[in-house]
């Protein structure tokens, strides 16, 4: 019985090494089979020809840039998509209701966060045990903030996007996304060593061992060596089941709040980005399904696939999963400050104009 279960978990190993191996086959067939699936099978009410769509090839580059930015610093896609389709979108095409936008903000995130969660994963720098933690507690309230948004004005929703945004602004100058790992300098592992983890069946030197203590050692594929505790779930659960009220009603908040107690806890920078992109990955297209297909199930609208703005995810998914991939190899390179302070300012502008507008809206 042993052998047998010895056998399975080494051919289950293999599997996910393979997986990790070619991840940027598979993450990329994703898009190719969504956009193909949308475009034969998607109702559209009757609208249909490449007038339809190829009318927003446009959000190609848009979305493709924002990808990058927000998974780079380890924050929610919609956190700029949204913003992005309310002020930006309708100075170049019509604007969209607060449902459209939010639908398309969450499904564009879902793709791109996915892709580079897996990216994450192949680098060695999610702690599944914390992320699936943080996921459970989460789901519940994510999807209750999303069947709740059917019932906000317009007015309240800008309101709350405002809030969160200011509150991610505050968090994002406040925090530390360098990628040192305290005083001490990273070391970096030939092969594991003789006293670090290293797993034959994941990418480079990557590897992760537990101690008596709790002590977690990770090392990533390239080698460098992190080492922390996993304590703090209470203080996590907190902040993130905070936040995942907000990801459910406005598409984001989740992964800017709760970064924050990832940090407080002392795991490492780049475990904490790469960690963070698996819960917000899990929680938006928990939410996005929500959003699709919840409005019927309370009463609030009857479902209506043909809704949804096809041809405009059809561009922002392949954009958002092309720079889900490239974020990892941005974070390891490229110093995140300045991008953090630009991020964290211009939410400060976005979230002052909703405001306004909220403020119109309800006095």
């Amino acid at each position: 019985m042993t052998s047998t279960s010895t056998a399975s978990e080494s051919s289950y190993a293999r599997i996910v090494s393979s997986f990790l191996k070619h991840q940027h086959f598979f993450v990329f067939t994703a898009p190719v089979l969504f956009v193909a699936l949308v475009f034969l099978f998607a109702p559209t009410d009757g609208a249909g020809g490449s007038a339809y769509w190829l009318e927003y090839w446009w959000l190609f580059p848009f979305f493709l840039l924002g990808a990058t930015i927000v998974n780079t610093v380890g924050i929610s896609g919609a956190a700029l998509f949204v913003p992005f389709l309310i002020f930006v979108f309708p100075l170049l095409a019509s604007p969209l209701d607060a449902a459209t936008i939010v639908k398309v903000g969450l499904i564009s995130e879902s793709f791109g966060l996915s892709s580079s969660a897996i990216a994450f994963i192949a680098h060695g720098l999610v702690d599944r045990r914390v992320g699936a933690a943080i996921v459970t507690g989460a789901l519940p309230l994510v999807v209750g903030g999303a069947l709740l948004s059917f019932f906000l004005p317009e007015p309240v929703f800008q309101l709350m996007l405002a809030v969160v945004l200011t509150l991610s602004a505050y968090l994002l100058f406040n925090l530390d996304l360098s990628h040192g790992h305290g005083d001490d300098e990273p070391t970096t592992a030939a092969d594991g060593g003789d006293d670090l983890p290293d797993d034959d069946d994941k990418l480079g030197h990557a590897g992760v061992s537990v101690d008596g203590e709790g002590t977690v050692t990770r090392v990533d594929r390239s080698g460098t060596e992190y080492r922390y505790d996993r304590s703090g779930y209470l203080e996590r659960f907190g902040t993130y089941g905070f936040g995942s009220v907000f990801q459910g009603v406005a598409g984001f908040g989740i992964g800017e709040i709760g970064i924050v107690s990832m940090l407080r806890s002392k795991i490492p920078v780049r475990v904490a980005i790469g960690t963070n992109h698996i819960i917000v990955a899990t929680t938006a297209i928990a939410a996005s399904l929500t959003h699709v297909f919840g409005g019927g199930l309370v009463g609030a609208h009857q479902m209506n696939l043909a809704s949804t703005p096809w041809n405009m995810v059809v561009f922002t998914v392949p954009a958002t999963v092309t720079g889900g991939q490239i974020a990892p190899y941005v974070t390891s390179t490229f110093s995140t400050k300045t991008l953090k302070l630009f991020v964290a300012g211009l939410f400060v502008l976005i979230s002052i104009a909703l405001y306004v507008l909220a403020g119109q809206g309800l006095f």
